[in-house]
Formats: structure tokens, C-alpha cells, sequence
């Protein structure tokens, strides 16, 4: 039985959701979100809220439908707040720097590294964090995966990119042998 599947999606009062042949059209605020109806779920759009269903009991009808009402809430949610994800660069002369959609990265190699935000992403720079924000989440936890992919945390000084609140689990140095003889 799918748990998330059987949720209600409440929609906001901003915003509009319509259901067009294999389409789900979101429209609010912040843009505009098409979400695929798979065949095995069944969506019934009140004008308040959005309840999911499956037509059998098959695994993948089941999975589906989980699915279906996350990818929906999901789009609902991004249109009327967005997403953000926040990466910290850590490091001796690591910066990075924002020009227009274009970021470039400063993290140890002979090259800056450029990397150009897709369609409706945004890159934000304060000192040594950088924020990735817009209204499909996918794409935004994409992006910032493959910023933290530049220059990975290396797990001895701790150097490199990673996402505020993610533990680098240290490893200890070369142990010196004979030290002190």
C-alpha cells in the first residue's frame, strides 16, 4: 500500500492545475511545470485539492502512484516557493564568482571552471557559499550536483564542495614512525 500515494495535495489559492490528455499543467506564481500522467494513475483535480489513485494492484502500479503524487506536489511546490540548494566551498584561495547564468569556480586547478545554469536556474554567491534555486527540483539538485562534482570534499583536510549540513567523515593523516627517537 502506497502511503504517499493516498496523500491529498492541497493546492494553493496562486495556484492553477490542469489536466491535458498524458499532462499535468501547473501554472503559479514563479512559472509554469508540465508533469507526465503515467496510464496506471488515476488523478482527480478538485478545485482545492488533487487526489491520486491506481487502476490495479501490479507492483509497478503501485510505485507509479507514489510517484505520480510526489512528482505533482513537487511541481505545485515549485511554482508557488521554488527550490534552493546551498553548497559551501571550503579551502585556502577557493572562491567562486557569478556572472549573468554563468559560475565560475576558483578550487585548485591551473583553470577556473565555468559552468552555465540551465533554463530556469539561478546561481547566488555570499562569500563561500553558492545557491542554486529555481522551480523544477530535479533540475536544481542536478546543478548542484554537478558543481559539488568539480572538486569533491576530500576526506583528509576536508577541501573541496559540499552541501551545507553534509558530515565529511574525516580520515586521520600518515602516522609518523618513530617519532621522537
Amino acid at each position: 500500500m502506497s502511503r504517499i500515494g493516498n496523500k491529498e495535495i492541497t493546492i494553493p489559492a496562486d495556484v492553477t492545475v490542469e489536466q491535458s490528455g498524458g499532462r499535468i499543467l501547473v501554472n503559479g506564481s514563479m512559472g509554469v511545470l508540465e508533469v507526465p500522467a503515467h496510464d496506471l494513475a488515476r488523478i482527480k483535480i478538485d478545485s482545492d485539492k488533487i487526489k491520486v489513485s491506481r487502476i490495479n494492484e501490479t507492483k509497478l502500479a503501485k510505485s507509479i502512484h507514489g510517484l505520480t503524487r510526489t512528482l505533482i506536489a513537487n511541481a505545485i511546490e515549485g511554482v508557488s516557493k521554488g527550490f534552493t540548494k546551498q553548497l559551501e566551498i571550503i579551502g585556502v584561495g577557493y572562491r567562486a564568482a557569478v556572472d549573468g547564468k554563468e559560475l565560475t569556480l576558483k578550487v585548485g586547478y591551473s583553470h577556473d571552471v565555468k559552468i552555465v545554469a540551465r533554463d530556469g536556474i539561478t546561481f547566488e554567491v555570499k562569500k563561500n557559499i553558492i545557491s542554486v534555486s529555481g522551480i523544477d527540483k530535479q533540475l536544481v539538485g542536478q546543478m548542484a550536483a554537478e558543481i559539488r562534482k568539480v572538486r569533491k570534499p576530500e576526506p583528509y583536510k576536508g577541501k573541496g564542495i559540499k552541501y551545507v549540513g553534509e558530515k565529511i567523515i574525516r580520515k586521520v593523516g600518515k602516522a609518523v614512525k618513530g617519532a621522537g627517537a
